[in-house]
């Protein structure tokens, strides 16, 4: 049988880990892995976690399963945490998946069920799993327009244009916060307009929130899905707890569904559970129940809070450290780009050329894009990373 089978191609990021971690240079550089770093260049485990995890060892007296939508303590919290009473609780269901990248596949598995022929826009770049994951699932997609590559800007206007012209009952996929791959995210009045389209197209909104707490805050990086919640009879909603609770490993996150009335809830309630069911049957529990400790403990929630906010603080922080280095090493260039992303990833800028000299070169690893995370951005390596870059262009 497995004669007929043709290798597959190899995923670039997986590669570059792979590549980094066999290079012998003392003075590598890791920028392209998807995981936050501290100065120390360590992916650490929250002090509060760790709080949490002792907890639950303490008190935890079985490990039989949970149900297809997992642990309903953990459920709530994460509902109240995105949606607070921006809507009516009635309309939503959410479930606790494996991963954010579960939560994706499910709500896609949803919109197939509702629609076989459910066609999903896409921004152009979006996350590169993003594709693979939601168009090899069976969804028919298509992109809008999202980022300048020449003026390092968001294409609002165009994104706009295209969306006017999807049809009623198509799916637009958007970015919360800390867009991954550009790190550009609209403002607060460009969400309000992109919102009106939607009302207006009668779109029905899917927003994958991967890195809540990263851009500017927890109350404002809700604002797109609060907004759009107020305003449209549907939507969907993915989030991860990967980045926020450093959870990477332990696969935790959820997919909510507002649906248009109660009546209509139950009914989605029932399909994806049914849907769940078919696929992973039910999910881990571990890291659920570490997360749903800490926000319902209001002690241990605001611990959570300020590591989040130390952390989105160094991303903010590297972003402009490297812009000052790359001032003093490449005075002829514009990297002022790299003070206006949010989050850990934004694109520097070099071609797929140079992006190919710094790593044979210099040991500097980023994908080919030239998306850079700039948590592999350290007080230490700055200067080198800086002086690599310049070199090459």
């Amino acid at each position: 049988m497995f004669e007929s089978l043709e290798p597959a191609a190899a995923d670039a990021i997986l590669g570059l880990i792979g590549e980094h971690r066999a290079d012998p240079r003392s003075e590598k550089i890791d920028l392209g892995v998807g995981v936050y770093r501290n100065e120390a260049g360590e992916t650490p485990v929250l002090k509060v976690v760790k709080k949490a995890e002792h907890r639950l060892l303490g008190t935890q007296t079985s490990k039989a399963y949970i149900g297809t939508a997992g642990d309903p303590a953990f459920n709530a919290a994460m509902q109240e945490l995105v949606f607070a009473d921006a809507v009516s609780a009635d309309r939503l269901v959410t479930i606790q998946t494996p991963g954010g990248s579960a939560s994706l596949r499910v709500a896609a598995g949803l919109l197939l069920r509702a629609n076989k022929d459910a066609v999903l826009w896409v921004s152009d770049p979006t996350w590169n799993n993003h594709t693979p994951l939601l168009g090899g699932a069976g969804l028919n997609l298509k992109t809008y327009p999202y980022y300048d590559a020449a003026s390092h800007s968001l294409r609002c206007d165009a994104m706009l244009t295209a969306l006017r012209g999807a049809t009623p009952g198509d799916v637009a996929l958007l970015h919360a916060c800390c867009h991954n791959p550009s790190g550009l995210d609209p403002s607060e009045e460009q969400w309000r307009e992109i919102a009106d389209v939607i009302v207006e197209r009668e779109l029905v909104p899917f927003v994958d929130m991967a890195y809540l707490g990263f851009a500017n805050g927890l109350a404002s990086d809700v604002f797109a899905v609060r907004h759009l919640a107020s305003k449209v009879p549907e939507m969907l909603v993915s989030t991860s707890c990967s980045k926020n609770f450093g959870l990477y490993r332990d696969r935790v996150g959820t997919l909510t569904v507002l649906a248009a009335d109660a009546d209509s809830r139950a009914v989605v309630d029932s399909q994806v559970n049914s849907f769940v069911r078919t696929m992973y049957s039910v999910p881990p529990d571990h890291g659920a129940a570490v997360v749903s400790i800490i926000l319902n403990d209001p002690q241990l929630r605001a611990e959570w809070v300020e590591e989040l906010d130390e952390m989105r603080e160094r991303l903010s922080g590297m972003g402009s450290l490297l812009h000052a280095a790359l001032q003093e090493k490449a005075p002829g260039h514009d990297f002022s780009h790299l003070l206006h992303s949010k989050g850990m990833f934004c694109f520097l800028g070099v071609t797929p050329a140079q992006v190919n000299r710094l790593k044979q070169d210099f040991g500097v690893y980023m994908v080919g894009s030239s998306r850079i995370n700039v948590a592999g951005i350290t007080p230490g390596n700055v200067d080198y990373l800086a002086s690599s870059i310049a070199a090459v262009l």
